[in-house]
């Protein structure tokens, strides 16, 4: 099992964004420290109600923190971009992080955003796929041709292209139906959000292999998932620290529409008590532990990204919540040799300690 952090760089606003900034480094440098595998961000434009960076600067500055973990665009919201400057970008970041990156790409759905990139109604889809495989060509291709309503293109021969190759991994993001079968048609693995709960994920993981077959694709090595995860000496000091926050954030999720992307019984108009159920990791280490394992014994999950920060929560907690990970989940989770699997190892165990009561 690989383990990341994921560090959305979200704040209130009137947030001193140069010492947020530093507080992001010093969680990135606790992970590096301690063995996690990978460092994560995402990506929003116009984030109403709270400041945030870009995910192309955050992502190039958290690399001279990250030390031999992997890069994580945890995703790129490749509608609302020219195929050109995601080519080069995403390229670029491949090489300042040294080959060790992979780019995770999603459709979005805020209107706003759209709305400010010109992105109508009846396009979006196709611009996203349009812009994906341009990307693809202009990475693998000696002179790309190409018109539409995007750009212009005669004979173009990219000058900076990945270390890897053809290109970095490509986790694609999707929490609708139709999309999960995109990410089986375009993507190199499904890369699961964090606001489904598991029956609704279990019943898509099969959408998923069924189009895979369909298309007489391999399942994919690797099944990356973030989850929201908050560790302490008990739930419901997890509940007490964390709650207040995670419902800050779901509630903005509401306002911006992102359960509107998701299968209808997964709204988040809903009391806190019933949202947390089936979707936040909260507890001590060894229950959550428990919380997370049926996620590779149902699904095969063996990436998990961790996200124990949100806006307004200070990084104190945030610091606490990874110690007690880092401490006694981490260890645990890398004992788990191949998550897809679907089983664990005789002698394989969660952590156990006295923190772990309750």
């Amino acid at each position: 099992m690989k383990v990341g952090i994921y560090l959305t760089n979200q704040h209130p606003l009137g947030t001193d964004m140069v010492a947020a900034l530093e507080e992001q480094f010093i969680m990135t440098r606790a992970a590096r420290d301690r063995g996690w595998d990978a460092v994560a961000t995402g990506q929003h434009y116009l984030s109403e109600g709270m400041a945030q960076l870009q995910l192309v600067p955050f992502l190039s500055r958290l690399a001279a923190e990250a030390g031999e973990m992997t890069g994580i665009a945890g995703v790129l919201l490749l509608s609302l971009h020219n195929p050109v400057e995601v080519a080069e970008q995403v390229a670029s970041l491949d090489v300042i992080w040294r080959g060790n990156f992979v780019f995770g790409v999603g459709l979005g759905y805020r209107e706003v955003e759209f709305d400010a990139f010109r992105v109508p109604r009846g396009q979006r889809v196709r611009r996203f796929e349009e812009c994906l495989a341009l990307v693809k060509r202009l990475w693998t291709e000696e002179a790309v041709d190409v018109e539409n309503d995007v750009c212009k293109l005669e004979k173009v021969t990219m000058t900076i292209r990945p270390v890897q190759q053809p290109h970095p991994p490509i986790w694609f993001a999707a929490t609708t139906d139709q999309a999960v079968g995109r990410a089986a048609r375009l993507g190199d693995t499904w890369f699961i959000g964090p606001h489904a709960t598991l029956p609704t994920l279990t019943r898509q993981l099969s959408l998923y292999r069924a189009e895979l077959s369909r298309l007489g694709r391999p399942f994919p090595r690797h099944l990356p998932m973030l989850r929201e995860i908050f560790c302490a000496r008990d739930r419901q000091t997890a509940l007490e620290i964390a709650g207040p926050h995670l419902a800050s954030k779901y509630g903005a999720y509401a306002r911006w529409g992102q359960d509107g992307a998701l299968p209808a019984q997964e709204t988040f108009h809903r009391p806190f008590e019933d949202l947390v159920k089936d979707r936040f990791i909260l507890g001590s280490p060894e229950q959550c532990y428990e919380q997370l394992r049926p996620y590779w014994e149902k699904l095969g999950v063996n990436h998990l990204l961790l996200r124990t920060h949100w806006s307004g929560l200070p990084l104190r907690a945030a610091l606490q919540s990874m110690r007690l990970i880092s401490d006694e989940l981490l260890p645990a989770l890398h004992r788990v040799p191949d998550a897809s699997a679907g089983s664990l190892p005789r002698g394989v165990t969660g952590p156990t300690s006295s923190s772990s009561a309750g």
